[in-house]
């Protein structure tokens, strides 16, 4: 666009660049629809940004007025540059919503019901919540549990070709029914409370979503466990204190999948909001999570999925169950060790903490030399030389006080790091 001056009443006051969808708040100052439903759902804000004044309402009031010269300011100036944007559509009304839920009942019209809901939905924020307000969740939540339902064939479905192919048809549209559903549910970015009203009213939601992980594409599992580390996040610790073995498995398995970046780190997440409850941690470490974290460890360069492998695997330490599977893995302590001092504080205090779960309740003879020959002893005695953090030292010093008699004297800590082994 040419250097030409807007009028400065076109300009949004939180994004400062041209409203395409003005609309007014009950304080009377006009934003872009998009940048102020950012500010009032996703920054959780019941404030006008320019006045600081509380909201009476979150009602938003297309200025149609103000939209209409924008756009015929952006016509007269097409010859500079200046792009018409076209008029936006209209938030979608309750009745028009509840009328769609409706027609979705239908099986016939399941599908066409559900890919119209996510194309409304993908206009704005409004549409949304409008959504969450006339149980769109619920229902959906209702047809990912469905899959059950109609996946397990009776001796009577099976009895026939014909009855075979019904059984089969219906399956797969049962299946594409769920993947739709789950999308949808997952771009709806429900507000904490839903979150919480979804997992309580609907008990068979995990073991559906579990169903989905061990069955569904690619996309279906990272939906499955982008929705699972959201309700990991809002609903109270005490009721994820009893998974199932299936769940942590699968989890493990799209780790192992590396399906995308996304999908890994919210599994990681939900890892580190799971594993704290009950027997979670056992059953993370009997279904494999601690062999595949070391391997992805072995690879990963990004600072922040570093720290979570490291923080589940801390977690899942606790446990003998862990402890065992780690020393079992020929890179187990190589790699813990290496990651101290060179990844992040937050990364290095999670390695010592798993080193020093292994030195208090799994030191063996051979253990020891181990750490001592792969140059952990070592390391530990350069985190006293350098600033690292008191509580992280505090458990090296800790460490090596513990084994003193082993470790102290060895030749293989160098002459420069020996001062700084404890006393």
């Amino acid at each position: 666009m040419d250097a030409i001056e807007v009028p400065p009443f076109f300009l949004c006051p939180i994004s400062l660049q041209i409203m395409k969808d003005p609309v007014t708040v009950s304080t009377g100052i006009t934003y872009d629809r998009e940048s102020i439903e950012k500010w009032l759902i996703s920054g959780k804000n019941t404030t006008c940004p320019v006045t600081k004044q509380v909201l009476t309402d979150s009602e938003l009031t297309p200025n149609i007025t103000l939209r209409r010269v924008i756009q015929s300011w952006c016509t007269v100036n097409a010859s500079h540059g200046v792009e018409r944007f076209p008029t936006p559509k209209a938030p979608i009304s309750k009745a028009q919503l509840v009328k769609i839920l409706n027609e979705a009942q239908s099986p016939q019209l399941q599908i066409k019901c559900l890919r119209r809901l996510r194309s409304i939905a993908s206009h704005n924020e409004t549409n949304k919540r409008c959504m969450e307000t006339v149980g769109a969740a619920d229902f959906l939540a209702s047809i990912i549990n469905n899959i059950e339902e109609v996946s397990i064939p009776t001796p009577a479905s099976s009895a026939s070709d014909d009855h075979h192919g019904i059984f089969e048809h219906n399956t797969l549209e049962s299946t594409k029914a769920s993947d739709e559903a789950l999308s949808l549910l997952c771009h709806l970015q429900l507000s904490e409370d839903r979150l919480k009203t979804l997992f309580q009213r609907n008990a068979k939601l995990i073991d559906s979503l579990v169903r989905v992980m061990q069955r569904g594409n690619y996309e279906s599992r990272a939906y499955a466990v982008l929705l699972l580390k959201s309700m990991s996040e809002v609903v109270d610790p005490m009721q994820l204190t009893s998974l199932k073995t299936e769940f942590f498995v699968e989890l493990i398995q799209i780790l192992h999948d590396q399906i995308s970046r996304k999908a890994s780190k919210a599994t990681l997440k939900l890892l580190i909001n799971v594993c704290p409850g009950g027997r979670n941690r056992i059953k993370a470490a009997e279904a494999g999570a601690v062999p595949v974290l070391i391997d992805l460890l072995l690879d990963s360069t990004e600072k922040r999925a570093t720290e979570m492998m490291l923080i589940v695997l801390e977690q899942v330490c606790q446990c003998a169950e862990g402890r065992a599977e780690l020393l079992k893995h020929g890179a187990g302590l190589a790699i813990i060790s290496k990651k101290i001092l060179r990844v992040s504080q937050v990364a290095s205090d999670r390695a010592v903490k798993i080193l020093h779960s292994i030195s208090r309740f799994s030191a063996t003879t051979s253990v020891l030399q181990e750490m001592l020959s792969l140059g952990v002893v070592s390391k530990l005695c350069l985190v006293l030389q350098v600033d690292c953090g008191s509580k992280t030292k505090e458990r090296a010093r800790e460490i090596l006080k513990l084994h003193a008699r082993t470790w102290n004297n060895s030749p293989c800590i160098p002459t420069s790091l020996r001062p700084s082994y404890p006393c």
